[in-house]
């Protein structure tokens, strides 16, 4: 289906003239965040970018990335399917990369596939610049967890500086990420240094706080881990991997 005019889109340098789009159009409606790196991340930043996309999701932000391997990916992954768009650099009916078909599928499903291409359109060098440029646009600020120089990520940061929207990095080790560690150096990116901060932001903080509460006094109450991934979803894996809960004989343990 087409969807109606992406108000987002207009600070692109033209507004599509295709936009194909199957799922749920409501989540454009939503406060929206792109995210974008690296096909290869270490595992600091996978680890970065799951809490990062986990949390913006339980706070109500919808993810945007470019259904790509590595951050992208794991940013989908981890908003959960029913909270994130993927903007495809090929035809909407093409599950590209092929890695991530079942990812997309799910996206289709529950989420959002948006593409500027046609129908059975394969992806080229120049669709990929096409696709960043959108994800870009539909969030109102652009995050690049990992990124090396003269990258992809490179050029949607470029697209952001270009729209006026804010730039985030998360801050690595030295010669690591020597793009975004540029980008601070220069000083025309914000370091992502305590993500719940950055989470707040975008949410009222009763609301925030509300969840969080909600949250932990289910996981008090011992339910299942069948029970608790049911009512939260991918925030139960966020919390045994930061070590708020353990999982004892399938029941769920607050720590601390």
């Amino acid at each position: 289906m087409t969807p109606p005019h992406i108000t987002e889109l207009d600070v692109m340098r033209s507004y599509p003239k295709t936009l194909h789009a199957v799922g749920n159009l409501e989540l454009l409606k939503r406060p929206k965040v792109s995210i974008v790196g690296t096909r290869k991340p270490n595992q600091y930043t996978q680890q970065a970018t799951f809490e990062l996309s986990s949390k913006l999701s339980h706070a109500g932000v919808c993810i945007v990335s470019g259904g790509a391997m590595g951050v992208d990916a794991i940013s989908h992954k981890a908003a959960g399917a029913s909270n994130t768009i993927a903007v495809l650099p090929c035809g909407i009916d093409v599950k590209y990369p092929a890695v991530n078909a079942a990812l997309l599928s799910d996206i289709q499903a529950d989420g959002l596939l948006l593409s500027p291409f046609d129908y059975g359109f394969k992806a080229t060098k120049w669709s990929f610049v096409t696709r960043n440029e959108l994800v870009v646009a539909l969030g109102s600020v652009l995050v690049v967890m990992q990124a090396d120089l003269n990258s992809g990520s490179m050029r949607s940061v470029a697209y952001a500086q270009s729209m006026g929207k804010p730039v985030f990095v998360l801050p690595h080790r030295l010669h690591e990420s020597d793009a975004t560690n540029a980008l601070l150096a220069q000083n025309q990116a914000q370091a992502i240094y305590d993500i719940d901060a950055f989470v707040k932001q975008f949410v009222p903080s009763q609301t925030h706080t509300r969840i969080e509460d909600d949250f932990r006094t289910f996981c008090m109450s011992k339910p299942t881990y069948e029970e608790a991934v049911k009512k939260f979803g991918n925030r139960i894996f966020e919390a045994e991997l930061m070590g708020e809960i353990e999982v004892l004989n399938g029941i769920i343990v607050t720590v601390g």
